[in-house]
């Protein structure tokens, strides 16, 4: 790999860690937001990074320098199940793996054992599991191959998404405070990904920890750095954004994030693919097993949540 391909990368990356933290990405604040304000506002923004995924990975594909995309599985009962584990982790932690990102840039510390837990769910999963090795799909992904159609598409909605708010001439007061709204940022992270994938191959912090855990990963520099440069990232925008503030880590939620983390862990395995990998690879990929496993992980998070209020409102007094 070229030091231009490194640079690449590293930038991305840091630009993705910036972009989660000041859109405040997390699909558990997602599921809260439709629950609570019936607005599907950080949900559709979610999505929205599949779609621009979708559209770079389409239009690298008609360039020819798409390379090796992964593949997709089976659907089978573990798809359910993993979803589920993966939105109950979810929600026990507080934050997805995108939201602990977050969480880490606004000095929430406790989110530091989330990455943890993941790695040490990853070493038991095989113990507590007795899932056979996933039947891949063959032949190349639906996106893949209607990329003649889909490139030209995308290209025609970038244009359009990126020039609709300098044809409104909004204040550039508007237009600073929507930079970081969740549709923008989720963009951001969307783009930084596809060129992460195509000058450093396929990687998410989740990915590092699982090869970790497996011992599959012989080189773990560039991913290390990589890791350092999404929390880097992340840091800044909480700084830049005035959310940092050290927030010392309470016992309950230190537990929370640890087995949090290994729950996300489980699911992640079992599906498999973790909510970033899901939202990044196999939805926009049209795999059908990640787009069952998201809805699988956002019906689970809201069940978790209507649950736990409605507990709460009968220990209310009346």
């Amino acid at each position: 790999m070229s030091w231009i391909g490194i640079f690449a990368a590293v930038a991305a990356v840091a630009l993705m860690g910036f972009a989660i933290q000041r859109g405040g990405t997390c699909t558990v604040a997602a599921v809260s937001e439709l629950l609570n304000q019936r607005r599907a506002h950080r949900l559709t923004a979610m999505l929205e990074a599949s779609l621009w995924v979708a559209g770079g990975l389409a239009l690298a594909r008609l360039l020819g320098i798409a390379g090796s995309m992964p593949a997709g599985v089976a659907i089978e009962r573990w798809t359910v199940i993993g979803g589920v584990l993966l939105g109950l982790g979810a929600w026990l932690n507080g934050a997805c793996v995108f939201g602990a990102v977050a969480r880490i840039g606004s000095g929430e510390w406790a989110y530091l054992l989330t990455p943890v837990g993941f790695y040490l769910g990853c070493l038991s999963v095989s113990a507590l599991f007795a899932r056979a090795p996933a039947e891949p799909h063959e032949g190349l992904s639906p996106l893949l191959q209607a990329a003649p159609l889909i490139a030209p598409l995308f290209v025609a909605y970038a244009v359009w998404r990126v020039l609709r708010p300098a044809l409104r001439r909004p204040p550039w007061r508007e237009v600073v405070a929507q930079t970081w709204a969740p549709h923008a940022a989720t963009i951001v992270i969307g783009i930084t990904f596809v060129i992460t994938l195509l000058s450093a191959g396929r990687w998410a912090y989740t990915d590092v920890l699982a090869d970790l855990a497996r011992a599959m990963s012989k080189n773990l520099l560039l991913p290390g750095v990589l890791v350092l440069a999404l929390l880097g990232g992340a840091l800044l925008g909480g700084w830049t954004a005035g959310r940092w503030k050290h927030t010392p880590p309470a016992a309950a939620q230190l537990a929370r994030c640890l087995c949090g983390g290994m729950l996300m862990a489980w699911g992640s395995l079992l599906i498999p693919g973790s909510n970033d990998g899901l939202i990044l690879i196999g939805i926009p990929l049209l795999w059908p097993h990640a787009w069952l496993a998201f809805a699988s992980m956002c019906i689970a998070i809201a069940l978790a949540m209507r649950t736990t209020q409605s507990r709460a409102g009968q220990r209310s007094p009346a």
